[in-house]
């Protein structure tokens, strides 16, 4: 699995631009940022860039995402999510880290593997039958 680079660093090798419209499954290797409308599954290791035009509707499981347009569904990334301002997103986010700028709207739920979970220390010392 390749690990996302940041974006300032990397050649984006796809690009769906403003007042462009898909609908149907995503795949890729490398960095790619959408800018129209897309509406389906994305499915990636690497990182997926979505620009303010944006307006995407579907599930997205990717390394990382960088987020400024418009979501309605679920991500789940590997690495990271960082909602920029003006995103607006609705749905479940799984990742182990998440950044989200001020006057970001986000309705739904987080979900972050390997938060840390405490036993009771009243419960760690009894037998269980």
């Amino acid at each position: 699995m390749k690990k996302p680079v940041a974006i300032d660093k990397a050649d984006i090798k796809a690009f769906l631009g403003p007042g462009s419209k898909f609908e149907g499954k995503l795949s890729f290797d490398e960095m790619v940022r959408l800018d129209g409308i897309f509406s389906g599954e994305i499915n990636s290791s690497d990182t997926l860039v979505v620009g303010e035009t944006a307006q995407i509707e579907g599930n997205i499981h990717v390394g990382a995402i960088v987020l400024s347009g418009r979501f309605k569904g679920d991500i789940v990334a590997t690495t990271s999510v960082e909602l920029r301002a003006p995103a607006q997103v609705e749905g479940i986010i799984e990742t182990p880290s998440l950044k989200i700028d001020d006057k970001v709207i986000f309705n739904g739920e987080i979900r972050m593997p390997g938060s840390l979970v405490k036993e009771d220390p009243k419960e760690s010392g009894k037998k269980k039958k």
